[in-house]
């Protein structure tokens, strides 16, 4: 039994999703073979980070796979800057590994293309998603094309089945094995360690809904002026990952732009365009105040509750609508006047009215229990390719941080 685990991704934010789940099952004594595919030298090395002992025991193994045929690598060079064209690619390109695998353990959809294209048809595909989050698209018909699906709370489920069609005994809850690597609480940077609130500015990427293409720079010149707050601005690691944004859910493209001086030089701002620290939770568990607009990563925040506040650049009708049902968790401004209005009622708004919101918004998207989340999704995996699995006795319980 053959089960690989694949990181095929520009950037390396999926990989916290999944690979805690190779790492207990190959501590499980399934007798199977992990294997651990990865499309990059970057994501070879954040694998690497995680799991490099388990590769040097030979508890799994580590394959990098590229672009073998001489038009793919061509395309990809033409197309790159604009469409992740290697990350579709590579699939074409090593059918001979996809084909010699029993299960495959993905945290994206594009996958699904060995068997609706390439006719891997026996290869059972399971999907761990990545991120909590309420956006339409993770709620797709594709959804439905997986072997199996794990999800983080009953909220995930219960979407599934009812918008994508999937079938409920093809889903297993397992909470969010992200959360077992949690680190605690740290400084980011010795500017960020006084006692002024910090917010994360915390943008999506795509551009009908992140507030970035709209009023993101005014929200930059907000801060600049304003330092009795300390800003992270963190936005989703995609949005500066090439020069023009293409989204696939609602066909657009846009540009990010560039980062001005005026905002790199500002001493009460810290700017991450997508480094490591973009996607380990240092910033959402760092921050005070989180400021965003249809991110997964309010979810993550949420794990401690704390003050929240969404950008609507986009007059959005959003009331009632289940895709925008985190902006029940705090403020929905329009503009950056009512910004600074909610960031003045941050704390009293959160005490008075918001956090109960977030606590049963955070129950109903992450089931946690005594069992690390990674050991619960790694059964899961097990039970789909039909090969035992031996819960470690002393396992530890997730490293939750406390309200």
């Amino acid at each position: 039994m053959k089960i690989a685990f694949l990181f095929n991704h520009d950037q390396v934010h999926q990989v916290a999703h999944s690979l805690p789940i190779a790492l207990a099952l190959a501590e499980a004594g399934t007798g199977a073979e992990i294997v651990l595919a990865v499309t990059s030298d970057r994501l070879r090395a954040e694998v690497v980070r995680y799991a490099g002992p388990a590769i040097s025991r030979g508890a799994m193994t580590l394959v990098q796979l590229g672009l073998r045929l001489r038009t793919s690598r061509a395309l990809a060079r033409f197309s790159e800057g604009v469409v992740p064209a290697t990350k579709l690619l590579v699939y074409r390109d090593n059918l001979e590994f996809f084909g010699s695998l029993d299960v495959l353990v993905v945290a994206e959809k594009t996958s699904l293309v060995l068997k609706k294209r390439y006719g891997l048809e026996r290869l059972k595909i399971v999907h761990t998603r990545h991120g909590a989050g309420d956006r339409a698209i993770g709620f797709d018909p594709a959804s439905a094309g997986f072997d199996h699906v794990l999800v983080s709370g009953a909220k995930i489920r219960n979407r599934l089945v009812a918008d994508a069609g999937v079938d409920p005994a093809r889903i297993s809850i397992v909470g969010y094995p992200k959360f077992d690597l949690v680190p605690g609480r740290g400084a980011i940077n010795a500017t960020i360690d006084d006692d002024r609130p910090v917010v994360l500015y915390n943008p999506h990427v795509s551009p009908h809904l992140s507030s970035w293409f709209r009023m993101g720079r005014e929200v930059l010149d907000w801060f600049v002026e304003h330092d009795e707050y300390q800003l992270i601005f963190a936005p989703h690691v995609m949005l500066f990952e090439r020069p023009f944004v293409v989204t696939i859910d609602r066909m657009r493209i846009d540009r990010c732009g560039r980062i001005g001086e005026r905002y790199l030089r500002a001493p009460n701002i810290h700017i991450d365009l997508g480094s490591r620290a973009s996607t380990t939770m240092a910033y959402t568990n760092r921050a005070d105040i989180y400021l965003g607009d249809v991110s997964s990563q309010v979810y993550e925040f949420l794990l401690r509750p704390r003050p929240c506040i969404f950008l609507d650049a986009h007059r959005t009708g959003w009331m009632g609508d289940a895709n925008y049902r985190h902006w029940t968790a705090g403020r929905v401004v329009g503009d950056v006047p009512g910004m600074a209005a909610a960031l003045d009622s941050a704390g009293s708004d959160h005490a008075a009215r918001y956090r109960p919101v977030q606590e049963r918004l955070f129950a109903d998207s992450f089931d946690l229990d005594d069992v690390p989340s990674c050991e619960r999704a790694a059964a899961a995996v097990a039970r789909v390719a039909g090969v035992p699995f031996a819960q470690p006795a002393d396992s530890p319980a997730p490293r939750v941080v406390n309200a």
